[in-house]
């Protein structure tokens, strides 16, 4: 198994949606910078903003693409060519409505299931085998609702549930960067 040399946040940028459902995503990468004492900083050439951390002997990146989401794959694609990092490398932390707040999976490959960050990603990097750590938002009970219910502000409680879940997942970081990812998925999906 291949170690994760990018970690991706999907999310919006700007204040106006920082503290919405559909950034999820960016909160799990910031979590994951505050662990590791490390500051996003602009990256033009990335179409984001990035920063690395060591861990295990390892360099990892972290990204937020700055495309917003309809656009991640741009910015995802931008830094791994540039780093030659594979997509089987990558890790993709998203909001998922098919999970309730509180819930966290990780898995590898699969569909976008109708987000448009990872069908940019996957159209980008032309493949869906890469990893995903889903962060469950809960689901509005209709479709024509979804749009609005993503781009929302979080009520507290549910955004401490994600919080836990973001906190849950980042503590197992050393072993999901270490390939480790059978054990991770364990641990993650029977709690």
């Amino acid at each position: 198994m291949s170690s994760v040399k990018l970690i991706v946040g999907l999310g919006n940028p700007g204040a106006e949606y920082e503290q919405t459902r559909h950034n999820a995503g960016f909160w799990f990468v910031e979590e994951i910078a505050r662990q590791y004492n490390v500051q996003f900083r602009p990256e033009p050439k990335f179409l984001g903003q990035a920063c690395r951390i060591q861990s295990n002997g390892l360099d990892v990146w972290l990204l937020k693409p700055t495309t917003f989401m309809n656009r991640s794959g741009q910015s995802i694609q931008a830094l791994a060519k540039f780093y030659k990092i594979t997509p089987q490398e990558i890790l993709i932390a998203h909001d998922e409505l098919d999970l309730e707040p509180g819930i966290v999976r990780l898995k590898k490959g699969g569909g976008h299931g109708g987000h448009n960050g990872l069908r940019d990603t996957i159209s980008a990097l032309d493949t869906k085998e890469f990893y995903r750590i889903r962060l469950g938002i809960g689901h509005p009970g209709d479709k024509k609702f979804v749009v609005d219910y993503v781009l929302k502000n979080c009520g507290k409680q549910d955004r401490q549930l994600i919080d836990d879940a973001i906190y849950a997942a980042s503590s197992h970081l050393p072993e999901i960067l270490d390939g480790q990812f059978e054990k991770v998925m364990n641990q993650l999906h029977t709690k």
